[in-house]
């Protein structure tokens, strides 16, 4: 029995990953074609077990209407959509036609695309755009740090009772207790305001990068 969370060596997550519907040949592909295309974006990329962790929550919650910001290539959104229910829709908001070009060729590739639709722009603008009634059944967060507090303020209201938002990125590598920059101290803030949210109830998750799992009343 331990009391923490175990350090992972790379023998380790990869036993982990290997032990945890590990990623397809597509999934594989997209890791190493944004790897070799973007070298210096691509630690923006989810991690294998978060992609599977995604796809099994979102079956397990039977999600129909789901949110993601910040699309990048497309790992997240594919996981996610992977595991809509039966007619469910995915719908993406990102900046770049760049990066999101890529995700595209890969929803095709999966089947997927008829399930996502793709809005191009500032989310802190788009997601305003979205109906204003609690019908949301997933959200997926992982996009500029600073614009964490203006997208929970559009989400929040948004989702169902009992609907579920993930955020990713929360930990920042461990500097939160001692951060060092703009994000480092964003995130920190953002955290501190999860936690005294009335409104949903949260566990802070030490997968990847820190992974916030809220469930909204």
């Amino acid at each position: 029995m331990t009391l923490k969370s175990l350090p992972l060596t790379d023998e380790l997550h990869a036993y982990l990953v290997a032990h945890g519907s590990p990623p397809d040949q597509i999934m594989r592909d997209l890791a190493e074609e944004t790897l070799a295309a973007l070298p210096a974006e691509a630690g923006m990329q989810i991690a294998p077990e978060q992609a599977a962790f995604l796809t099994l929550l979102t079956r397990i919650a039977g999600v129909r209407q789901a949110v993601e910001v910040g699309t990048f290539t497309g790992l997240s959104s594919l996981a996610i959509a992977r595991g809509l229910a039966d007619g469910g829709r995915l719908t993406c908001f990102d900046i770049s036609t760049e990066y999101t070009g890529i995700a595209r060729r890969y929803w095709a590739r999966a089947g997927v695309d008829d399930r996502i639709e793709l809005r191009i722009g500032p989310a802190a603008e788009t997601l305003r755009e979205l109906p204003q009634e609690r019908y949301l059944d997933l959200a997926f967060v992982d996009a500029d740090k600073t614009g964490y507090p203006v997208y929970w303020a559009e989400l929040v209201p948004r989702m169902r009772p009992g609907g579920l938002i993930l955020v990713d990125n929360v930990l920042r590598g461990g500097r939160v207790v001692a951060p060092r920059d703009e994000a480092d101290r964003a995130i920190a803030a953002f955290n501190d305001d999860v936690l005294a949210d009335v409104r949903v109830e949260a566990v802070m998750l030490p997968v990847a990068d820190g992974l916030t799992l809220a469930r909204v009343r």
